[in-house]
């Protein structure tokens, strides 16, 4: 990490080897060979990015995904970033739970955002046929003053 070349410094300096672990290089098997929670953080981590694979990883490994040690599932989470929940005071995770849950919010989300949308939509619509601004509120089911910020009449509002 260092260019020293000096040999007064370099003699005070260990050379410590460092072993880096590359999930995404290793194979399933050579994962599986680990016998404690680091063997799901690896294929999690791994498999995170293709979720058909990450569905199957955790179906194949699913007694050992619904006990893990909240301390790999926080490992899991910093690297991953996949916006797993769960209390702090738990020992044991059920990742396969916390997985469904996620995806259940999302979904949830999703399907509030498309909600949104198609008030907005509804909205501008209404606004071009000529409807009055009040009665597009009541149809859509939103303040005044936010119709007025879809439809660009109040700068402030969007």
């Amino acid at each position: 990490m260092m260019e020293v070349k000096d040999p007064r410094i370099l003699a005070c300096m260990d050379n410590y080897h460092l072993r880096l672990i590359a999930p995404a290089q290793m194979s399933d098997e050579e994962i599986m060979k680990f016998r404690s929670s680091l063997r799901e953080v690896l294929l999690f981590i791994k498999h995170s990015k293709n979720p058909e694979n990450l569905n199957w990883i955790l179906k194949d490994n699913e007694q050992r995904f619904r006990e893990m040690e909240r301390r790999a599932v926080d490992v899991i989470e910093v690297i991953t970033n996949t916006g797993l929940k769960y209390e702090e005071s738990e020992m044991k995770i059920d990742v396969c739970e916390a997985i469904q849950k996620m995806r259940e919010e999302s979904e949830r989300q999703g399907e509030l955002n498309g909600e949104l949308k198609k008030a907005q939509e509804d909205a501008r619509n209404f606004y071009n046929l000529g409807v009055d601004i009040e009665t597009i509120a009541k149809g859509v089911g939103y303040a005044v003053d936010v119709v007025k910020g879809w439809i660009g009449l109040s700068p402030d509002m969007q």
